[in-house]
C-alpha cells in the first residue's frame, strides 16, 4: 500500500516537473517570438529614420539652405547643375582659339596687366574667353572671390551677378590644360568650375598672384588658359594685399574689370 503511494506521488511529481517545464518553453518561445518581432520592429524604424535623414540631407544640401557654396579657391557658385558630359547654351567652337597665342591687356581698376592665352593647349575654354572679351561680357564685371591663404593666392572674376553665380545657360567642358602635380604658378590665369564637374566651366576665370596648391577633385584639376605676363606685383600692391574683407570672401579693395582687349 506505501509503494502504490510512493508511485502516485512521484507520478504527480513527474507530471507537475512536465507542467512547469511545458510552461517555460512556453514562456521561452514567446519571448523568442517577441523578440523577433521587436528586432523588425526596431530595423524598420531605423531604415524609417535612415530614409527621411537621407531625404531631408539631399534636400538640405541640394536646393536648401544648406546648398553648398563651392571652395574660394576656384570653384564657382552653382545657380543650376550643368549637364553631365554636355555643354550647355551657345558655346563657341575650339576652332575660334586659332590653336595659337593670343595676347592682351586686363585691367582690374586701374591695375593693367599683360596677359597671354594659350590656344593650343586650351582650344575651347580659349575659344570661349576671347568670345566673351569680344562680345564685352567681362567689362564691368567684378571680383568677387578673393583667397589669400598662404597655400593659395588668388582672385576670381566674371561672375553674372556679380557675386559668385553661375550663367546657367551657359557651361562647357572639358577640363583642358590643368596643372599634372596640383601646382598652379603665379601668374597662372585659369578657369573656374564646380567641384567634381567637369562640363561646369562658363565665364568665371581666377588669376593666381601667389603659387596655389589646388589638389585635383574626382574630375581633375582646372583649365589654364594663360598667364599674366607684367603687372602682377601691382596686382598685388593695389588690391590683393589689402586682403579679405570679413565675409570671408570678396576682397577689401572692391574690384571691377573695367578693360580688356585680346589680338
Amino acid at each position: 500500500m506505501a509503494q502504490n503511494k510512493n508511485h502516485e506521488r512521484e507520478a504527480r511529481e513527474a507530471r507537475e516537473r512536465l507542467k512547469r517545464y511545458n510552461a517555460r518553453q512556453s514562456v521561452h518561445a514567446h519571448q523568442i517570438k517577441r523578440r523577433k518581432r521587436d528586432n523588425i520592429y526596431a530595423i524598420a524604424g531605423v531604415l524609417i529614420i535612415a530614409a527621411i535623414a537621407a531625404t531631408t540631407q539631399i534636400f538640405y544640401f541640394s536646393s536648401g539652405p544648406g546648398a553648398p557654396t563651392p571652395e574660394p579657391s576656384a570653384s564657382a557658385t552653382p545657380s543650376a547643375t550643368p549637364t553631365a558630359e554636355a555643354n550647355v547654351g551657345d558655346i563657341p567652337s575650339p576652332d575660334v582659339a586659332e590653336a595659337r597665342t593670343w595676347t592682351g591687356d586686363l585691367t582690374l581698376n586701374d591695375t593693367k596687366l599683360g596677359i597671354e592665352l594659350d590656344g593650343a593647349a586650351a582650344p575651347q575654354a580659349v575659344a570661349s574667353f576671347v568670345t566673351d572679351s569680344n562680345d564685352g561680357y567681362y567689362i564691368d564685371k567684378t571680383c568677387h572671390r578673393l583667397v589669400d591663404d598662404p597655400a593659395a593666392g588668388l582672385i576670381q572674376c566674371g561672375s553674372v551677378d556679380g557675386v559668385g553665380g553661375e550663367d546657367d545657360t551657359y557651361s562647357y567642358g572639358p577640363i583642358e590644360n590643368a596643372a599634372t602635380d596640383g601646382v598652379y604658378p603665379a601668374g597662372t590665369i585659369a578657369m573656374a568650375r564646380i567641384a567634381d564637374k567637369a562640363y561646369s566651366q562658363g565665364h568665371q576665370f581666377f588669376i593666381v598672384f601667389a603659387d596655389a596648391q589646388l589638389p585635383d577633385d574626382t574630375v581633375g584639376g582646372y583649365t589654364i588658359i594663360g598667364k599674366v605676363t607684367s603687372g602682377l606685383a601691382k596686382l598685388e600692391k593695389n588690391i590683393t594685399d589689402a586682403g579679405v574683407a570679413e565675409d570671408g570672401t570678396a576682397p577689401v579693395t572692391p574690384t571691377t574689370i573695367t578693360a580688356l582687349s585680346i589680338q
